[in-house]
């Protein structure tokens, strides 16, 4: 099981994991900020949990790349 969190409020726009990720991230026309797809939201932690394992490498980019640290990818 891969876990992907996204600490959404401390987001800042600047599109990496998108780049990286577009199967798992866009970013919101409304604020700006990015959107981590089919997640659930508690107390602005957004987390999707998926089998796919191919969801590994992009996002772990993704965090990777993120300036503000605020994207996690753990493997169950």
């Amino acid at each position: 099981m891969v876990i992907i969190t996204l600490q959404r409020d401390k987001c800042i726009g600047c599109n990496y994991c998108y780049e990286f990720a577009p199967e798992y991230f866009r970013m919101s026309k409304k604020d700006g900020k990015s959107v981590l797809l089919k997640s659930n939201n508690r107390k602005g932690f957004h987390t999707l949990k998926t089998p796919n394992t191919d969801a590994i490498e992009p996002c772990e980019k993704a965090a990777d790349a993120c300036p503000v640290n605020i994207i996690s990818v753990k493997v169950t």
